[in-house]
């Protein structure tokens, strides 16, 4: 019982981290305007994401576009977006074997607990490797925002802060990392029944015992 509440908790951490992950993919809110310099407008707010950037007023106004061309984008952004997308495939791969293979359920029958508990293994790691694809993009972006801040090369005006879309991207991936680990540790397969070895021996010579009697019976005649 209890591998199999680690099993459920560890399929639904790793299911909020996959909802999680899709709202930071399309949020724009992974780069946002740095007020900084002598001169703070306030006045508006640029959004910056993986496929649109957003200017956001005063007003409450919020005008929203997508980028034009995808090549000429920069190289950074057009990896985080492959390993983003790539993630949340692998998520949703995962989801299905790991539903398939749960002890809960009955889409392999009870009597293939041997498969099923494998299928939830590959499920697991398939979690941790999504979730280590998704951190990549995250610090990566994260460190090039702080790394352009404390550039004194950057114009104040081209300077970003670390979106609340990334923060969010952290706590997705913890999620789909500890569901993942704890998914693959509550899918232990069953422990099989070992028979004593003279019960063993028995079994496989069920005729080893009346032929010693047959040998007795012999000698006594004699």
């Amino acid at each position: 019982m209890a591998s199999t509440g680690l099993q459920l908790l560890g399929l639904v951490l790793a299911m909020l981290g996959w909802a999680c992950g899709v709202l930071v993919c399309a949020a724009p809110l992974w780069r946002v305007s740095a007020f900084v310099g002598g001169e703070l407008v306030i006045a508006q707010m640029l959004w910056e994401g993986l496929w649109m950037n957003c200017l956001s007023q005063t007003t409450g106004h919020i005008q929203c576009k997508t980028y034009d061309s995808t090549l000429a984008l920069p190289m950074s952004l057009q990896v985080a977006r492959g390993l983003i997308v790539l993630s949340l495939l692998l998520c949703l791969l995962a989801l299905m074997l790991g539903v398939t293979g749960a002890k809960c359920t009955h889409c392999m029958g009870d009597g293939n607990q041997v498969s099923k508990a494998r299928l939830a293994r590959i499920s697991g790691v398939l979690f941790l490797v999504a979730g280590l694809a998704y951190l990549v993009p995250i610090c990566w972006t994260a460190y090039a925002i702080i790394r352009d801040f404390y550039d004194p090369n950057v114009a104040a005006p081209l300077k970003r802060e670390l979106g609340p879309a990334l923060y969010l991207g952290w706590g997705a991936c913890l999620m789909l990392l500890v569901g993942g680990a704890l998914l693959h540790v509550g899918s232990s397969p069953p422990a099989g029944k070992t028979l004593p070895v003279g019960r063993v021996a028995a079994k496989d010579n069920p005729h080893t015992g009346a032929g010693g009697e047959v040998k007795q019976q012999e000698k006594s005649f004699v």
